[in-house]
């Protein structure tokens, strides 16, 4: 598989991975723990178990094929999540895909904790609700925002935020009695992070 403009490592296609019990703990659960409820985070959140996440993160973390999960846009730039699975220095890597699929660049990455350019939560939006049916990847729009989720640097989310974001999780397994609180603690990281200077610009602009 390849991306142009990414070509470090044994890119191979993630998709079939998404039905997995055990992806979406791997995914997200580091980013449940700055939340300000007191329940600890559990993969049980994601409806999953520790068997699963343990399953699937041999998977992931293999050195010898590093899963992409594409996120084609129609209408504007896309989304590529690549798992950097390099000895010593394993990460996630967000890429944004220009129109056309010419190009590939990083603008963020997660080693522990999140560095790069952000997207703002309408951006968010409109990439998880304009997938490409032409293109290959994930189509469906609350997998889509979930695996963008990482990417939120805005403080100032809706009020409806929350109601979305708990949609996408019971869509894509969780139970409905945990959902909110999944929701709740995902949002309370993702809006604390630093918000960008004044003189900031979004990686969409100019796309």
């Amino acid at each position: 598989m390849l991306i142009k403009g990414y070509d470090v490592g044994p890119l191979v296609p993630g998709e079939s991975l998404l039905g997995r019990p055990g992806f979406w703990s791997n995914y997200l659960l580091a980013m449940c723990s700055d939340g300000g409820c007191l329940e600890r985070p559990a993969p049980e959140w994601f409806g999953e178990d520790g068997a699963d996440v343990d399953a699937v993160s041999e998977v992931l973390f293999d050195a010898e094929r590093w899963p992409v999960f594409r996120v084609p846009a129609a209408g504007g730039p896309g989304a590529v999540v690549i798992y950097r699975n390099l000895e010593g220095g394993y990460g996630t890597d967000y890429l944004l895909t220009h129109p056309g699929g010419s190009s590939a660049e990083q603008i963020a990455s997660w080693d522990g904790d999140f560095s790069g350019a952000g997207l703002t939560w309408h951006e968010l939006v409109r990439i998880a609700d304009s997938p490409s049916l032409a293109d290959e990847g994930v189509q469906d729009s609350a997998t889509r925002f979930l695996l963008l989720l990482p990417l939120l640097t805005d403080p100032d989310v809706p009020e409806t935020a929350s109601v979305r974001l708990v949609a996408a999780l019971t869509t894509t397994g969780a139970p409905q009695d945990t959902a909110s609180t999944t929701a709740e603690h995902l949002l309370a990281h993702l809006t604390r992070r630093p918000w960008h200077d004044p003189a900031w610009t979004s990686p969409l602009s100019g796309s």
